[in-house]
Formats: C-alpha cells, sequence, structure tokens
C-alpha cells in the first residue's frame, strides 16, 4: 500500500487524508501517522456501536457490532450509500469519535460536510480494491478506530472477484479482537465472513436527494444475520 500522498495538515479543520495510489510504498508511514494522529485505543466496552440513525439501529437490533464485519449491499449506485457515511460522520462528530473511511475508488465527495465533521475523519484514498483491502487490514490491526468504513461500491466487479475470500476471513480475525465494528459497503453479496448483512432498497434521484430528511427514507432489508434470530427485518418508508 503506497503512501505517496502526504496527511493534510495544513488546517486542522480538514480530515486526515492519505492517498495510495499504487502499492509499493511503506506501510510503516502509514503506522507512524496512526500513532500520531491517534494515540490512544478506545476502551472496550459495548457489543454494538449505535449508529444514531434510528431506521438502521432498529433493523439490526442497536448499532453495527463491534468486532465483526458488516456488509452493506448497494445494488444501485444511486441506493444512498453516499448519504449514509456522510451520516455516520455526522454522528462520529456528535459522539466525539474519528471514523477511517477506506475509499475504494477516491470517490468520497467531503463537499456537503462541514469542517467541524471532517475533523473527525481519517480518509484512505485508494483508487483499486486490493489497495482498499490492504489499507484494512492495516487499520483493523491498528484498533484504534471505533468505526472503520471499506467503501468498494464504485469499484469495478472484475476488481472485486480478485479478492480472495481468505481475505476477508482474515479481516474478520483480526477485528475480533478489537473494539471497532467493520462496515464494507459492496454492489454485491461478497464477503463470506461478514457477520451481518444487510441490504439498501432504494433507488434515488436527484429529486429524491433534493427533500428534506433523506436520510430517514433509507431502506434496509437484513438479509443474513448471525447476531440476532429473526431472519429478516425492512426498516423505513416505502
Amino acid at each position: 500500500m503506497a503512501t505517496s500522498g502526504k496527511v493534510d495538515d495544513s488546517s486542522p479543520t480538514r480530515a486526515a487524508r492519505l492517498r495510495c495510489p499504487a502499492l509499493a510504498g511503506s506501510v510503516l508511514d502509514l503506522r507512524k501517522l496512526l500513532i500520531e494522529r491517534f494515540p490512544h485505543a478506545p476502551a472496550a466496552a459495548a457489543t454494538q456501536l449505535v449508529t444514531g440513525l434510528a431506521f438502521l439501529d432498529e433493523a439490526i437490533g442497536g448499532g453495527l457490532p463491534i468486532g465483526a464485519i458488516t456488509e452493506l449491499i448497494s445494488p444501485q449506485v444511486s441506493a444512498g450509500s453516499a448519504s449514509l457515511i456522510h451520516a455516520l460522520l455526522e454522528t462520529a462528530q456528535r459522539d466525539c469519535y474519528f471514523l477511517a473511511l477506506i475509499d475504494g475508488r477516491d470517490s468520497f465527495d467531503p463537499q456537503p460536510l462541514g469542517n467541524a465533521c471532517l475533523r473527525h475523519l481519517f480518509w484512505v484514498r485508494c483508487t483499486k480494491a486490493l489497495e482498499a483491502i490492504k489499507a484494512a487490514d492495516l487499520l483493523l490491526r491498528d484498533g484504534n478506530f471505533p468505526l472503520v468504513i471499506v467503501d468498494l461500491v464504485l469499484n469495478p466487479p472484475e476488481e472485486l472477484r480478485k479478492i480472495p475470500q481468505t481475505n476477508w476471513y482474515r479481516l474478520q480475525r483480526l477485528v475480533e479482537s478489537t473494539s471497532t465494528a467493520c462496515l464494507v459497503l459492496t454492489r454485491q453479496g461478497m464477503v463470506s465472513s461478514a457477520q451481518l448483512k444487510i441490504v439498501l432498497e432504494n433507488v434515488w434521484s436527484l429529486e429524491s436527494l433534493e427533500q428534506e430528511n433523506t436520510i430517514s427514507r433509507l431502506r434496509i432489508r437484513v438479509q443474513r444475520s448471525h447476531l440476532q434470530r429473526e431472519e429478516i427485518k425492512i426498516a423505513g418508508a416505502n
């Protein structure tokens, strides 16, 4: 995983950002950066990370499972995954913790968010899916982030098919020993080790995005859960 880019320290109001355009750089640079910026791991206590989004927390039994991978499947690009990331970052600001976003296609748009939100974001900017997996491996080993998001929604299917299933099981083993919730966003189910699989059932237009309180209208379906007995729950308005 490369570290040819630099974290933007020019202003305390900006997100910590790291570019990883290739795999040839030094992992030590990123590890040093993590130690400097996030020196203390959060104390392990709860078994779920409450997102503060009622439609999501109610559907999955209280929050994202800590010490486990949750796969969020977004079959349509316009299903609302970007809005969900923004909402989770606002929760991180509200609850005063850092959120790590591993951006698999360097597609995250921070523009709609204020500087106060971006102070709580550690943004790893990748261009390929395998780069994102390597970044996730390192961040989960570090264990300093209550929430690590791996966004692969815009990565081409041929890239995603090259990710061995053993990689997902390794990430699951890493997260099990931490107080981190790991959320992986994909276009189709591919994370065999995910303890919880949920599906976004929306097809939004520009008109939809312009309406007030759009995030509360996200429809979530639980596809598979090893954390609760109910197989399927649906949340959100039609």
